[in-house]
C-alpha cells in the first residue's frame, strides 16, 4: 500500500458520482475553506478551485467515472491523486455517512499523509485497455452461449454431434437439426446466431486493438510474444494491463499486483494467517493462469518441471508456482528489453 505524502497549502477531497460531486477544501491547518456540492461540469469545478489552485492537490476515490476529473486536473496543471477504493476504509466507517462527510474525510486523509494511492492510468492507452476488457467480456458471453448449447444436449440426453470446439464454425453445423421439437431447435439456432455475431464483433475488435498496440508499444508487444504459449490476446492483455513496467519498484511488487503471491499476516512475531488474495489486477491474474497452461503445450521441459513441482506441492499449487515464475519472467523481459530465454527460466 502506497500513501500520498506530498505537502501542499490546500487539500481538496472529492466525493465523485456520475452526475454530481461534493468538494471539500482544507488548508494546511485543517480549516475548511470550501464545502459544497457541484454538478459534474468541468467549468464549474475549475471555477471552484480557482482561489486555491496555486498549491492544491485533488484526491478522489477510484470509481468508474474518475477519468474526466483526472484529465481535467492534468489539463489545468493541478496535482491529482487517485485513491485505492479498497484501502479507503476510513470514509466508509463512522456512525453517519453522506457525500459531505465523505468529501471531508477524503481531504483529511490527503492532508494527513494517509491517502492510499491507486495508479492513474494515462489517457493515451486507457481507451484501448477498456476496449480490450470489453472484448474479453464479449468472449466470455460467447463461451456462455456455447455452454448452453452443450447443456441443452445433456438436458435431453442426446449425444453431441461434434467432437470439436464450438468456437470453430465448422463444428456448429447441424446442431439445431438434432432436435425435432421446433422450440428446442429455435433455442439452439438463437444461441448460434448470437455466437456468429460475436465472432464478427470479436474479430473487428481484435484488429483495432492490435493496430493500436503497434502504435503504442510495438517493442514490448513483440517481446511478450517470445514467451511460449503467449499468443496475441494474452500479449495484448499483458501489455495494456501493465502499461509500463517502470511503475513497479520491484518484481515482488509486480507479482503481488498480479495476484501471483500470497501475503502473510503476522502479529507479535507469530503468523496469524494470510489474506488479500483478491487484491490486485484480476485481468493479469487470468492472463498468467492461462499462460501457465499454454506454456506446457508441446514443451516437454516445462511439463517435466511441472511434475516435479506437483510432486512437492500438489497439482494446483504447482501450476500456481509456474504462473508466478512466468510473472517474474515478464517483469524482467520488459524491464531489460530482452526476449524470453528458456534456459534462464529453468536455471
Amino acid at each position: 500500500m502506497r500513501f500520498y505524502t506530498g505537502q501542499h497549502q490546500y487539500y481538496c477531497g472529492v466525493d465523485l458520482h456520475a452526475r454530481t460531486l461534493y468538494v471539500c477544501v482544507l488548508d494546511d491547518t485543517g480549516t475548511v475553506r470550501l464545502h459544497k456540492r457541484l454538478p459534474c461540469d468541468r467549468a464549474r469545478v475549475v471555477e471552484a478551485l480557482e482561489p486555491y489552485r496555486s498549491d492544491v492537490v485533488v484526491g478522489c476515490e477510484c470509481i468508474f467515472c474518475w477519468y474526466w476529473l483526472a484529465d481535467l486536473c492534468v489539463a489545468e496543471e493541478i496535482a491529482f491523486v487517485l485513491g485505492h477504493a479498497l484501502y479507503m476504509k476510513a470514509i466508509h466507517g463512522g456512525k453517519a455517512k453522506n457525500d459531505k462527510i465523505d468529501a471531508h474525510k477524503t481531504a483529511t486523509l490527503l492532508r494527513g499523509g494517509a491517502f492510499p494511492m491507486a495508479f492513474v492510468y494515462p489517457p493515451e492507452m486507457r481507451a484501448t485497455r477498456d476496449l480490450l476488457r470489453r472484448r474479453l467480456f464479449f468472449a466470455r458471453k460467447r463461451g456462455e452461449l456455447f455452454g448452453h448449447v452443450r447443456s441443452t444436449f445433456q438436458q435431453y440426453n442426446k449425444p453431441f454431434p461434434s467432437s470439436g470446439q464450438l468456437r470453430y464454425k465448422k463444428h456448429r453445423e447441424g446442431l439445431a437439426e438434432a432436435f425435432d421439437d421446433p422450440a428446442l431447435r429455435a433455442t439452439i439456432e438463437a444461441d448460434l446466431a448470437l455466437a456468429d455475431r460475436y465472432d464478427t464483433v470479436l474479430a473487428e475488435l481484435e484488429r483495432i486493438i492490435e493496430d493500436q498496440a503497434r502504435v503504442h508499444d510495438p517493442e514490448a508487444l513483440e517481446l511478450l510474444r517470445t514467451i511460449p504459449g503467449v499468443g496475441k490476446i494474452l500479449a495484448l492483455t499483458l501489455l495494456y494491463e501493465i502499461h509500463h513496467i517502470g511503475r513497479f519498484d520491484s518484481v515482488q511488487k509486480f507479482s503481488s499486483y498480479c495476484r501471483l503471491v500470497k501475503s502473510e499476516h503476522r502479529s507479535a512475531g507469530k503468523r496469524v494467517g494470510s489474506g488479500g488474495a483478491k487484491i490486485g489486477n484480476a485481468h493479469l491474474k487470468w492472463a498468467f493462469s492461462e499462460a501457465a497452461v499454454l506454456f506446457l503445450k508441446g514443451n516437454p521441459r516445462a511439463q517435466a518441471h511441472l511434475k516435479r513441482l506437483q510432486r512437492k506441492h500438489g497439482k494446483a499449487k504447482g501450476l500456481s508456482i509456474l504462473a508466478a515464475r512466468l510473472g517474474r519472467s515478464v517483469y524482467f523481459i520488459l524491464k531489460n528489453q530482452e526476449a524470453f530465454d528458456m534456459d534462464r527460466f529453468f536455471a
